[in-house]
């Protein structure tokens, strides 16, 4: 998503972008991390249902994960704002003022970025500049849990503590209210008019599994991509996300559940169509349903497999199909 940005914002398709989101349990790598700072086994790390990942951003080791907002900056800095330590000192002011927001003093510290409390660190660094566009960003702990932390040495310094809204105040607001504090002080502190980029596409997920827990996965066509997924579709003008799993799982499979039996999974992710610049964005909830027998295909697809758990996790491609059928697994 970053990537297709970033050469839309070169091409001078789209305005300054700042992307507001909240990841699973991820660890990222920096160009500089070293493996040390990563403290748990893989396997505790996977049984905990952490991902890792390298990326081209600076820095070390960081952790992200629920109740972090993560903020990735899409901004041209060409032709008069082409000074790094600026940039950096930027994130860390609108940090700043968003902790302000809330009575909190946070501060800089000489030597070290991001933004710091009397507690710990509060708020993160690690930014990738390229023909003057940036990408990756910072992230800032309302709601995160800490202990989660635990699993590094956080940004590769041993003897910095970690503090997040819920720890210094007790009690903090909805995240997605918190981002719109962020949206605001970036427009004040980048001197931009601040508007919301709505979804172009709405989108649903359904896993559908078996009684004895196997999910069934669809193999697109060729023309379609020829990859395996669970169950997708595109919400119609005048449906609810609900309705359209409804009408997807019977349509491509011919099952026919009760909207009663469609559980929500409490996961809504975004993503942008791959190969499209400016990159085209969906909004994707997902679900989970019970069904017998066997599926009926459309002609979307030209093959089905029950699988369990960990074999779905090996074919699907897509880092949201896998969160949602994590999700309906550990739910079932």
């Amino acid at each position: 998503m970053q990537k297709l940005l970033v050469e839309a914002r070169a091409r001078g398709l789209i305005p300054d972008t700042l992307l507001l989101l909240e990841h699973p349990p991820v660890i990222t790598l920096g160009r500089g991390a070293k493996a040390r700072n990563i403290l748990w086994s893989p396997d505790l790390l996977a049984s905990r249902g952490f991902e890792v990942f390298e990326t081209d951003r600076g820095g070390d080791v960081t952790y992200h994960g629920p109740g972090q907002i993560v903020g990735y900056p899409i901004l041209d800095l060409k032709p008069d704002r082409k000074d790094v330590r600026k940039y950096v000192a930027s994130l860390e002011e609108i940090m700043m003022r968003v902790a302000a927001e809330y009575g909190i003093g946070a501060a800089r510290v000489p030597g070290r970025t991001g933004v710091w409390t009397p507690s710990g660190k509060l708020g993160a660094i690690g930014v990738h500049i390229s023909r003057w566009i940036t990408s990756h960003g910072f992230a800032f702990n309302v709601r995160t849990d800490l202990a989660d932390f635990a699993a590094i040495v956080p940004c590769g310094i041993q003897d910095a503590s970690v503090a997040s809204l819920q720890s210094l105040l007790g009690d903090v607001p909805p995240l997605h209210e918190v981002e719109d504090v962020f949206a605001l002080k970036a427009g004040e502190v980048w001197e931009s008019e601040v508007f919301e980029v709505p979804s172009e596409l709405r989108t649903v997920s359904v896993a559908m599994e078996r009684e004895d827990g196997r999910i069934l996965l669809l193999k697109r066509t060729p023309a379609g991509g020829g990859f395996w997924q669970i169950l997708t579709g595109t919400t119609e003008a005048g449906e609810s996300p609900l309705q359209t799993a409804a009408r997807e799982v019977h349509e491509e499979t011919g099952f026919s559940p009760l909207l009663a039996n469609l559980r929500e999974l409490r996961y809504v992710h975004s993503f942008a169509m791959r190969g499209r610049i400016p990159p085209l964005f969906a909004q994707e909830t997902a679900f989970a349903v019970r069904v017998e027998g066997e599926p009926t295909l459309s002609d979307e697809h030209v093959e089905h497999r029950w699988c369990t758990l960990d074999e779905a996790l090996q074919l699907l491609p897509f880092a949201g199909l896998k969160r949602a059928v994590r999700l309906a697994a550990a739910g079932s």
